[in-house]
């Protein structure tokens, strides 16, 4: 990241700096008094258990360069009056200097492996910045900004959604001149109250495209397919296996290394690349990069060749190896459409036999019993071999399963991590197990430390 002046970051995003020389720089940003602070500039964000600006005195006796504050703070800072406001202020700033395309991606599932894959297809034609993570919300989504240099051509932005106006307020700064929509599904849905509200939610990066030169790219086979091409004020382009699809998955071949092989075709032109991991959902997302990537200028076959190296996040359909066993880990976060991708791809490892650990999906408000239900019909269809379930909420995907003839002899309720972590020790020779659940079980704590990544 390129460094700034306290002077020039505080002019572009309507702060004061004070008790600090104006010249003094920094060259990056944390919101979190234990993270290294060495030269940089913490944001005092006020949560809902703390006040960031309590740790002014300590993140500055660890050598941050000053706080970011929204009232006056003992030593080097730069006021404003609100946090989320100047940030804004700031990334409009240097949004408004840059010419390049600037590709927005959002959806219920597959955001952060969509913008991995997108950043290297986009990428093949040059140096791309693209946002770590998941920083995807109104505090680290802005800040991507500062870290723009003359070199990049291209910017990839993951957007994330917990109520409506959410998307739209990262879309006023970022001004995409493409939006995705991986899908829509039961994310947040607690804070929407529905499906047809998340598709509202997720149709206000859509309609921040400008009606002349913008493209949204939206999945085939949503069910709320129509809902976003009407909504969308732009040209749509859509991603899927059917026959006017714009972007076609032909063939999905998962391979034993944990990645998988894809064939398709984009505006009548063919491709084939290879994904460093599997999931049809994924290849999907991965049709999705090299429809945004040639909207850019870059050529298919570069596109396609460079998906082969996208960084995609640990817990993200990651492939491990445990005593002869295949651990496939997609415990980063969960909900009933990715639950059931997961399940999916289980089935297309080859196994002996498979079994399902499935944790609770938590933040589905009114559709909790529904989203477990779904997944329990699922389990039913598919009959893995053994299915492992923690969480209260499971009771319903239980109960769904069994009275669709899931035998119930093959059911395991735990309580505790532990007990996941003895099942998960059973494996033998031949076996694959998948690990999903909500974030905030971190089922990842059950996986075997000796597991590696294949």
């Amino acid at each position: 990241m390129r460094r700034w002046t306290l002077a020039e970051f505080a002019e572009r995003a309507g702060g004061i700096v004070r008790d600090a020389p104006p010249d003094a720089t920094f060259d990056g940003f944390t919101t979190d008094s234990r993270e290294t602070q060495s030269g940089k500039l913490f944001m005092a964000i006020r949560g809902g258990n703390a006040d960031g600006h309590a740790y002014a005195p300590t993140v500055l006796g660890a050598g941050a360069t000053a706080v970011l504050a929204e009232r006056p703070v003992s030593g080097a800072r730069i006021e404003v009056e609100n946090l989320v406001d100047a940030l804004a202020r700031f990334a409009r700033s240097v949004r408004s200097e840059f010419g390049g395309p600037v590709i927005g991606i959002t959806g219920s599932a597959g955001k952060t492996t969509t913008k991995e894959f997108t950043a290297t297809a986009v990428g093949s034609a040059g140096p791309v910045l693209k946002n770590p993570g998941n920083r995807n919300s109104e505090y680290t989504s802005p800040i991507l900004w500062a870290e723009l240099e003359g070199a990049h051509r291209s910017v990839v932005v993951e957007m994330g959604m917990r109520g409506f106006g959410q998307i739209a307020h990262l879309a006023g700064l970022h001004r995409p001149t493409i939006g995705v929509v991986t899908n829509i599904g039961y994310a947040h849905i607690e804070k929407v109250g529905s499906r047809e509200g998340i598709a509202e939610a997720k149709l206000e990066l859509l309609r921040s495209l400008d009606p002349q030169s913008g493209i949204s790219v939206v999945w085939q086979e949503d069910e709320y397919l129509q809902r976003l091409v009407y909504g969308s004020p732009s040209r749509v382009l859509t991603f899927g296996m059917g026959d006017d699809a714009d972007g076609r998955l032909l063939r999905y071949q998962p391979l034993e290394s944990g990645g998988s092989v894809i064939e398709g075709t984009l505006n009548g032109e063919r491709f084939e690349a290879t994904l460093p991991t599997i999931g049809r959902h994924n290849a999907l997302n991965a049709t999705a990069a090299l429809l945004v990537a040639t909207a850019t200028g870059a050529p298919l076959s570069a596109a396609a060749d460079g998906l082969k190296d996208a960084q995609i996040p640990p817990m993200r359909t990651q492939t491990l190896g445990y005593r002869g066993a295949t651990l496939l880990l997609d415990a980063y976060n969960a909900s009933p459409p990715s639950v059931v991708y997961a399940l999916e791809t289980l089935f297309e490892l080859p196994a002996q036999r498979r079994f399902a650990v499935l944790g609770e999906m938590r933040e589905l408000g009114e559709a909790t019993e529904e989203g477990h239900r779904m997944v329990g019909r699922a389990v039913a269809a598919m009959r893995p071999d053994g299915l492992v379930l923690i969480g209260e909420s499971t009771r319903f995907l239980a109960d769904e399963a069994i009275g669709r003839g899931y035998p119930s002899s093959r059911l395991h309720p735990m309580e505790t991590i532990a007990d996941v972590q003895d099942f998960l020790a059973t494996l033998g020779e031949g076996d694959a197990a998948l690990v999903k659940g909500s974030r905030a079980l971190e089922l990842e704590r059950a996986v075997p430390a000796e597991a590696r990544a294949r």
